[in-house]
């Protein structure tokens, strides 16, 4: 899918979503909106319904009391027609004859009879002998009570009572329907709420309720007439009350009576309504009931969510085309910058953009331009850098798989992850089954040691060439010399080491050669002392054997004296054998006095013929090293022989031996000879190289590689006519350090 396609569908779907939340806002809106019309309209009319109640109650009672007047007159006119006649001599002709003059329907003769009264006479025969209830308060006209039929929306009969000139009788005028209705054509109120059924379709229903009744009273009769009476006595006085819900209309009733209008939206035989309660507050309180259709709002709510839905899908269409149009406009320069991009990626870096906007993307084409011109610099720098490090890695990859030096690289666990052409022939594993292993190219007595070592290279500090040994694939152990370093990440952590191993057997078998020379030529150079020393001793010896001889006698005294000379000559017959008589090689602990004082010994004859003195400074702390004895004596007189030669003329020699710090013991050896040129100090050391006609030039070369081999350091200082230094540090023997500390 390409940006602008997503771009189009990111907006068009920004847009849908804000329309659906357009829509459901607007029906919710619509819904209380049409809602509260809704309820405002019911309750507006239940106030003209109101209205229109007290107006016909007022107009109801008003036509009442001219009812009463004018049925009072017409019983007064009857009784001056009558003329105080009795009851019993006044027929029915005469009675209807009169009430036709008077204007009523008929006209009673009521006598007293116990309680009640009966008709005697009557101008409507079939009222003769009726029993009527009369209740008298002591006046002289009463109305009796209006009678209603359920069948017509009017009063049936009204009548009154009249007492006349002839105190045993009561006249009773009555009026029927339709002299009635000609004081009462406008006061129905069933024809009102009729009439605003029909100007209202979506009204079903017009109830009034009596709070105090309704609930409490069975509706049998419903007024057709609205009066204070029936709004008194009626639980529905007006009205009708077909959508009963009884239960729930009479709590409604209720409440709605403590003065809060009550809207329930329900359904009554499937049909959706909206029954309202609203509160009339007057002479008499009561409850205008409402019953609504709620169908038309249903359907407008429909019908406009309906539009919203069209409307919104034709909006929607709209922003998919312009927005897919726009996305095109937007990004017709990013397809610009994506083809220049691609030329950069194939590497073509000539071509620039065409730029003529000012805006953001603008900005980047000049941007992408720049970077595609440097990118291009750059490139060409970095095929030659490629160039270079491509030599520079064929060099040392010629380097380290030609060099003779066995080189191989393991990681922190100690597997094998690089090895050369020689390390293969040094150790006879191939390439293949090196990588990846933890070869056992350490002896199993050196592990502690070379455990040691890493942990020295882990913590950062440096690591000299070392001499050890190591094991072959085919289990034969070499002599070598390691040169371990790390290899580091660019945060300085190490995640490698790296051993360069030099097979040291050759080597170590021309120094023994050299070794042996050199000692091979210390003993001739020592010869003609050890034979003065030995002499010298055996001239004692043969003096006394001939004064024994001649004396006969055995003197104690001259056997101890032969027998001290006879030590003597063992001694140094054994130093010299032990410097003439090749030795194995094996590291014992000795204390470097000890070896020093022998090697004095040794060549204290030769020093004497020379009138050279030997000054030994030792002093009290012990200096035990781990040492091969017969090498550093060979050093010792090596250097302390070339004192010697340096002094012609005599003098004296110092040697003075101490503790240098806690881990190291120094021997510095002082000569009062002729020196040696500054210029010839780097050269000491170098094979066969020497001032002295008679020298090797191996003298100082294999004392160097003795002092090397004992982790130790030899040092020479000298200056011409004034004297020689040589210092050598060795390690001490940590066991002994440590109980000294």
């Amino acid at each position: 899918m390409s940006v602008k396609t997503k771009l189009s569908f990111m907006i068009s779907f920004i847009v849908f979503v804000l329309l659906v939340l357009n829509m459901i806002l607007n029906e919710y809106s619509t819904r209380v909106n049409l809602k509260v019309n809704m309820e405002a309209e019911m309750v507006h009319i239940s106030q003209q319904i109101a209205n229109s109640v007290i107006q016909y109650s007022t107009e109801e009672e008003l036509t009442q009391v001219a009812i009463s007047e004018r049925l009072k007159a017409a019983s007064v006119l009857a009784s001056l027609k009558l003329n105080g006649g009795r009851s019993d001599t006044v027929t029915s002709a005469k009675l209807a004859e009169i009430a036709k003059e008077i204007g009523v329907t008929h006209i009673s003769l009521l006598t007293p009879s116990g309680s009640d009264y009966t008709t005697v006479s009557s101008s409507k025969p079939t009222e003769v002998g009726r029993i009527t209830p009369v209740n008298n308060q002591g006046e002289s006209f009463w109305m009796g009570p209006a009678q209603y039929e359920l069948t017509d929306r009017l009063i049936d009969e009204q009548w009154s009572f009249y007492k006349g000139l002839d105190p045993n009788y009561i006249i009773s005028c009555f009026l029927e329907n339709e002299q009635i209705l000609k004081d009462r054509t406008n006061f129905d109120v069933t024809s009102f709420l009729s009439q605003k059924l029909m100007d209202n379709p979506n009204l079903l229903e017009i109830s009034g309720f009596n709070p105090q009744t309704f609930g409490k009273k069975t509706i049998t009769f419903i007024p057709k007439i609205a009066s204070t009476d029936q709004l008194l006595d009626y639980p529905v006085p007006f009205g009708s009350y077909n959508y009963r819900v009884p239960n729930l209309d009479v709590k409604s009733v209720r409440e709605a009576a403590e003065g809060k209008a009550i809207f329930r939206y329900m359904s009554i035989n499937n049909r959706p309504i909206i029954k309202s309660f609203v509160p009339i507050h007057g002479k008499v309180p009561y409850v205008i009931g409402l019953v609504s259709d709620k169908q038309p709002l249903i359907t407008l709510i429909d019908k406009q969510r309906n539009n919203q839905i069209f409307i919104s899908a034709i909006l929607l269409i709209i922003v998919v085309f312009c927005s897919y149009w726009l996305s095109d406009i937007l990004l017709r320069p990013v397809r610009f910058i994506l083809w220049k991009v691609n030329e950069v990626s194939f590497g073509r870096f000539d071509n620039s953009i065409e730029v003529k906007r000012k805006d953001e993307l603008g900005q980047l084409a000049q941007r992408v331009n720049a970077m595609s011109k440097n990118l291009g610099i750059y490139m060409t720098k970095l095929k030659l850098a490629f160039e270079e490090n491509r030599s520079m890695k064929e060099y040392l990859e010629s380097f380290i798989n030609h060099t003779t030096d066995a080189i191989h690289v393991v990681d922190l666990e100690g597997r094998i992850t690089q090895v050369n052409h020689a390390f293969e022939q040094l150790f006879g594993y191939s390439s293949e089954e090196a990588i990846g292993q933890v070869l056992p190219l350490v002896p199993d007595h050196l592990h502690m040691e070379e455990q040691q070592t890493m942990e020295q290279l882990k913590s950062g500090k440096p690591l000299k060439a070392r001499e050890t040994e190591r094991v072959t694939m085919r289990g034969e152990l070499i002599s070598v010399s390691v040169t371990t370093s790390p290899i580091r990440d660019k945060n300085g952590a190490i995640r490698a080491i790296a051993s360069i191993t030099r097979d040291m057997t050759s080597r170590n078998k021309m120094e023994e050669l050299l070794r042996r020379s050199e000692k091979l030529t210390t003993v001739g150079q020592l010869a003609a002392g050890v034979a003065h020393e030995i002499r010298n001793p055996l001239t004692t010896l043969r003096g006394f054997l001939q004064l024994q001889l001649e004396t006969t006698k055995l003197n104690t005294r001259h056997v101890d004296i032969m027998l001290t000379e006879l030590d003597r000559i063992n001694l140094i017959v054994g130093e010299f054998l032990i410097l003439a008589k090749p030795q194995a090689t094996r590291f014992e602990e000795k204390d470097i006095r000890f070896i020093l004082g022998d090697v004095i010994s040794l060549l204290d004859s030769q020093a004497h013929l020379c009138n050279i003195v030997f000054e030994p400074l030792f002093g009290h702390e012990e200096c035990r090293i781990s040492c091969e004895e017969n090498q550093l004596k060979q050093v010792f007189i090596n250097v302390l022989k070339n004192a010697i030669e340096a002094m012609p003329q005599g003098g004296q020699i110092r040697v003075e031996v101490s503790r240098y710090g806690m881990k190291d013991v120094c021997v510095c050896i002082t000569d009062e000879g002729i020196g040696i040129p500054e210029e010839m100090i780097p050269k000491l050391g170098d094979p066969f190289f020497t001032d002295k006609d008679t020298g090797t030039g191996l003298g100082i070369m294999v004392s160097q590689r003795i002092i090397q081999s004992h982790q130790g350091t030899m040092d020479i200082k000298s200056i011409v006519d004034v004297g020689t230094i040589v210092t050598i540090t060795l390690p001490l023997n940590r066991d002994g350090a440590d109980d000294e500390r």
